[in-house]
């Protein structure tokens, strides 16, 4: 048996899940039509080292061919010049470089689909990509996944230190610099994003201290609420927001803590926000009788919001130097209302 056939059928039986979630001077980056920096691919900054989760990483040359199995790592990717030519898709978006904040990225180019987050990576379609770099940063990776994956390319796991799906944004960014020899570049884009949330904290003072919970109910009675390590919420809490501890407490290492409607109390915060799949939740959600008394239903500080169509929500998911723009731009107005 071959060595691609050998792996093939060792990584089928892993069977990868995804579900829950310095080198020389280079010119200045471009902006894009969204107003974020845009870094240059890298040209000269090879070999390189990385540490992540499982150790260190070492990338000898400029990757051709990149493949990303976190449900997020191409935008940080494509944010510095590159074009993975395999991705997973979260929302079973089609076309998959259709999103506002990336369409221009993509400039009409279509990776391959890997797989759906429920489903997993087809190792099939990894194998005939011939990858000469794999990043699985916001993927949950397991060890033994990884090991296998590092023989067919170098892997670039989730940062170390943090718990699957919670790295932030800031580490998400400068762990793919450094692996593409661009952490000056990356850095740039990091500050730019920093400065849009400072600017947006400094015009709405009214939100310091105040408790915000991002949410959602997937089925009738069921009710999730992200833990500040999530991305959702740590958008909320870098607009000056604080997440309650009650909720990332319950959560533990989940990204979400879940109960039924006898625990929509933990909802009673100054500013929540629903995410739900399309518009059809949100009469169900409003009705429940528990959720009715609450006072920040009663009162309207809650505010409904969809994954897509618009896509706030994905875009809240994401939380990328890509989707960062476009979210503070589509949501900062909606919270003042």
């Amino acid at each position: 048996m071959d060595t691609p056939r050998r792996l093939l059928v060792s990584l089928a039986a892993l069977a990868l899940s995804l579900t829950t979630a310095c080198g020389g001077a280079r010119p200045a980056p471009d902006k894009n039509t969204e107003g974020q920096a845009t870094a240059p691919a890298a040209t000269g900054a090879y070999p390189v080292k990385v540490e992540h989760l499982y150790g260190t990483t070492e990338i000898e040359k400029k990757p051709e061919r990149i493949v990303t199995i976190g449900l997020s790592d191409h935008e940080p990717v494509l944010a510095l010049g590159h074009k993975p030519v395999g991705v997973v898709d979260w929302f079973q978006r089609s076309p998959f470089s259709d999103w506002p904040w990336t369409k221009d990225k993509w400039a009409g180019t279509e990776p391959t689909v890997l797989g759906l987050r429920e489903d997993g990576v087809k190792m099939e379609k990894l194998l005939a990509l011939k990858p000469d770099l794999i990043f699985a940063m916001y993927s949950g990776v397991q060890k033994a996944t990884y090991d296998q994956l590092s023989k067919i390319a170098p892997v670039v796991a989730q940062p170390k230190g943090f718990d699957p799906y919670a790295a932030p944004w800031q580490e998400m960014t400068l762990l793919a610099g450094r692996a593409l020899g661009q952490e000056a570049d990356a850095k740039k884009l990091i500050t730019g994003i920093e400065d849009r949330f400072a600017q947006a904290r400094k015009d709405n003072p009214q939100w310091a201290g105040k408790t915000a919970v991002a949410a959602d109910s997937f089925k009738a009675g069921t009710y999730s609420a992200f833990q500040k390590g999530d991305p959702k919420s740590a958008f909320l809490a870098e607009l000056g927001f604080t997440i309650p501890e009650q909720i990332t407490k319950q959560a533990g290492t989940s990204n979400v803590a879940e109960f039924g409607s006898e625990g929509l109390n933990m909802l009673e915060v100054d500013r929540l926000v629903w995410l739900t799949t399309g518009k059809e939740p949100w009469e169900r959600i409003k009705k429940d009788a528990v959720y009715k008394e609450l006072k920040v239903a009663k009162e309207g500080r809650d505010l409904f919001l969809t994954y897509q169509d618009p896509p706030i929500g994905a875009a809240l998911s994401f939380n990328t130097v890509l989707s960062i723009p476009y979210a503070i731009e589509q949501v900062l107005p909606q919270l003042k209302s």
